[in-house]
């Protein structure tokens, strides 16, 4: 096994760094020193934690141009989307600075057992995140700063082909004032992850990735007793019903398909049309696919880079194959390219029914798989029918009508009504089913690894 992560840039295929593994004994003196420094960040009064959450914002928007070319560089990210997810960034720190003193505010209750009762949100500990490629900066902000403000101490394992952009936000948060080994990376092997979970110090996991890798760390923690949330993959379904502009229609299920390269597990990947406009979609959809550029990140007029990595690239080409031995069409794209790089073209498939990958599984690309639906109720089966629910979209003129299929029959953690979108700091954010379990954002992120405690107040 080696003992070092090599990172690769996935539009030339150049080494970019390599960095050494910490074996067992340095991962779990980490895990030691971030116990160590939970026991005095946790006595921090809530308004001092916003402070400094506020702090990494700001550090990180000064650091915007350096934390983008590392996404760019090491996992092919568009630079305008690298800059948009730094923003993101910050806009989760300053919601968390203002709304966390609030949130996790001690709450007084009238217990009919004592004169006064207290309901306080006690950090518990060290708290655990394993997060992927696709959004380098985002993933880890997202877990990390809801648990620095709750008061736990947070340590990561990134995706080893972004390591540099976990070490670099770990820098971040340290110049920005946060006390030291409050937030560490760990560069370590998958067995020392498993080390780490059964580590007494650390009280509870967080994973975003496969649902695959959700089923492993969640069985692994589960042995030791420690809470979980897991934000897993989907195969997200924007329905385009018999009353939606079909305008609005191709141009937010186009967006929802490529960004980020179509690498986001709330992205639009299944496109269930009803009969009425499946047709005239169909062809403005496929027009408009295929004369989006696929390149060089950097370059001027590039639409979509590269995917991460190679072997995921090749991973979603079989899927794509194996979709067609089993009675899907290519419409456009569905070659994989020679050459360097982890490129794979704008695809399009047709006839896409259950049995085949681009049904029933993720497909983590640029490849985009129609679904003819008789009407919108079926529509709406077809949508459900899935292992998975994270996000997924509704195209309708009558959006009221369309909140209600949201709020009441569509089974996934959030839909968009007539647009696409990824996440927002005000919002909710996670699934169901294979999806996973669990919410961050919107507040609710914070109260996932605290002690909820009661104190009953019997006599004055």
């Amino acid at each position: 096994m080696s003992n070092s992560i090599t990172t690769v840039n996935p539009t030339t295929g150049e080494t970019l760094e390599t960095y050494a593994l910490m074996d067992a004994s340095q991962a779990i003196q980490v895990v030691e020193a971030s116990h160590q420094a939970f026991l005095d960040w946790r006595l921090k009064p809530l308004e001092h934690r916003a402070k400094v959450v506020k702090a990494i914002g700001e550090a990180l928007k000064a650091h915007k141009e350096e934390l983008a070319d590392f996404m760019v560089k090491e996992m092919g990210k568009l630079p305008e989307q690298a800059y948009q997810e730094v923003d993101l960034c910050v806009g989760i720190c300053d919601y968390t600075a203002a709304r966390g003193p609030e949130s996790l505010a001690d709450e007084t209750r009238s217990p009919s057992n004592g004169e006064r009762g207290i309901v306080t949100y006690s950090p518990m500990g060290v708290i655990y995140g394993i997060q992927p490629w696709n959004f380098p900066a985002y993933q880890v902000v997202r877990y990390s700063i809801a648990n620095i403000m709750a008061g736990n101490a947070v340590l990561l394992k990134h995706a080893e082909c972004v390591t540099g952009s976990g070490l670099l936000l770990e820098k971040i948060y340290r110049e920005a004032g946060l006390p030291e080994n409050v937030f560490r990376t760990l560069v370590i092997s998958h067995d020392v992850s498993d080390q780490v979970i059964a580590h007494k110090a650390v009280r509870g996991v967080t994973l975003t990735g496969s649902d695959g890798a959700g089923r492993k760390v969640a069985a692994k923690a589960a042995e030791h007793l420690k809470k979980t949330v897991l934000e897993l993959g989907s195969n997200d379904a924007y329905l385009v019903l018999d009353d939606a502009d079909l305008e609005v229609a191709v141009d937010t299920c186009v967006m929802g398909r490529v960004y980020n390269t179509g690498q986001t597990c709330v992205a639009a990947k299944r496109f269930v049309v009803t009969e009425a406009n499946y047709e005239a979609f169909k062809e403005r959809f496929v027009e408009k696919m295929n004369a989006l550029q696929v390149g060089d990140p950097t370059q001027d007029g590039t639409d979509v880079g590269p995917m991460a990595r190679v072997d995921l690239r090749d991973d979603l080409h079989a899927q794509v194959e194996e979709s067609v031995r089993k009675g899907a069409k290519i419409l456009c794209g569905g070659q994989k390219p020679e050459g360097k790089g982890a490129f794979y073209p704008i695809t399009v498939l047709d006839n896409v029914t259950p049995g085949q990958p681009a049904y029933d599984d993720e497909l983590f690309g640029p490849v985009a798989a129609l679904i003819r639906a008789k009407d919108d109720d079926d529509a709406m089966r077809i949508a459900n029918d899935s292992r998975y629910g994270l996000g997924g979209g509704i195209i309708s003129k009558d959006v009221k009508r369309a909140t209600e299929l949201a709020s009441q029959y569509f089974d996934t953690g959030m839909v968009f009504i007539n647009g696409f979108g990824v996440a927002t700091p005000e919002m909710p954010f996670g699934g169901v089913k294979d999806s996973g379990y669990g919410r961050e954002h919107g507040g609710f992120g914070m109260h996932e690894f605290v002690n909820v405690k009661s104190v009953i107040v019997v006599k004055e």
